[in-house]
């Protein structure tokens, strides 16, 4: 396109790890820990996004583009939809021309193969099935919950076909509340309103909204560990420097993993047992799978990332 060079596709960035296989947007969504912003204004800082080892990169075209730069972000984004990037997009509010165009555009460019979207402000299920039936086939759709209509409605939003998972835009939330983002106890409801509303839709535990310290490790580990108490496996990021601690902090440590292996064990031979003398059952076997998978998911990403610096040296 006029005035924008071709991006190329991730695999050919420098130092950016060899494509194996790779899945549908809706498996990519739901098994996301870090889903990273990068402007879709910012072109220069595309690279580094797409290699900083997030889960999910989301192209921003919403909050953090000037009104001035978004055809600009917009023809950005179809370049990278037409090279098979494997990003997401945050489009502007799907009840604006604005946000119709970047799902024309996006789904135009796509030439047929499904992309993924991150509907913002997401509160009515017409509208988010509405955006799904204009994309192609096997398109993925992440619902950003971030008002007051957005929670009260959220159990429908979560089960409109082609929603893959919830994110909880606690931030905005707060703004239109006028609450403290930091307090644990005062969006508490709210949290466990969208984490109902994903276990009874049967799609992926949510994911939560970003922590604004962007270098303090340990406000970025506390805050994803209160996260992780409420039920959600994953957060959002707005600087790479976020990705490593968010990861750490959502890996089992050593005795909740060897707990959740010792269940596992004696569940697969039990309906009921006994593990360092507390009865466990169906539920909490549950919950130990749940948490062996996590830490399976942890080891992989490291081997991977390992075998990605082998192939780089």
């Amino acid at each position: 396109m006029k005035g924008i060079s071709e991006p190329p596709a991730a695999s050919s960035l420098p130092g950016a790890p060899k494509v194996r296989s790779r899945p549908s947007p809706a498996e990519h969504v739901s098994t996301a820990r870090t889903v990273l912003f990068v402007p879709g204004n910012r072109r220069d800082r595309f690279q580094r996004a797409l290699t900083a080892g997030a889960d999910l990169v989301v192209v921003d075209l919403e909050d953090a583009v000037p009104p001035q730069d978004k055809d600009a972000a917009r023809r950005a984004g179809e370049v990278l939809v037409r090279n098979g990037t494997p990003v997401a997009f945050r489009i502007n509010d799907p009840t604006t021309p604005r946000g119709l165009g970047d799902i024309t555009a996006l789904a135009r460019a796509s030439g047929g193969r499904p992309v993924t979207l991150m509907v913002p402000k997401a509160e009515n299920p017409h509208l988010l099935q509405a955006v799904h039936d204009d994309l192609p086939a096997g398109s993925a759709l992440i619902a950003l919950i971030e008002s007051a209509v957005g929670v009260l409605d959220v159990r429908s939003l979560a089960s409109v076909p082609g929603v893959a998972r919830l994110a909880f835009g606690h931030l905005d939330l707060s703004a239109q509340l006028g609450v403290d983002p930091d307090e644990e106890t005062v969006l508490a409801s709210a949290r466990f309103a969208v984490l109902t509303a994903s276990v009874a839709a049967g799609i992926a535990t949510p994911i939560d909204g970003v922590c604004v310290a962007v270098r303090d490790r340990e406000k970025i580990l506390s805050d994803t560990r209160r996260s992780l108490r409420a039920g959600f496996t994953a957060k959002l990021c707005i600087h790479p420097d976020q990705i490593e601690p968010v990861h750490a902090a959502l890996a089992p440590g050593p005795d909740e993993l060897e707990w959740a292996r010792r269940v596992v064990d004696t569940m697969s031979e039990h309906d009921v047992g006994v593990v360092a003398g507390r009865m466990v059952d169906r539920p909490v076997y549950l919950q130990a799978r749940a948490i062996v998978a996590r830490a399976s998911r942890a080891d992989h990403e490291h081997r991977d990332a390992l075998r990605d610096d082998e192939e780089r040296n």
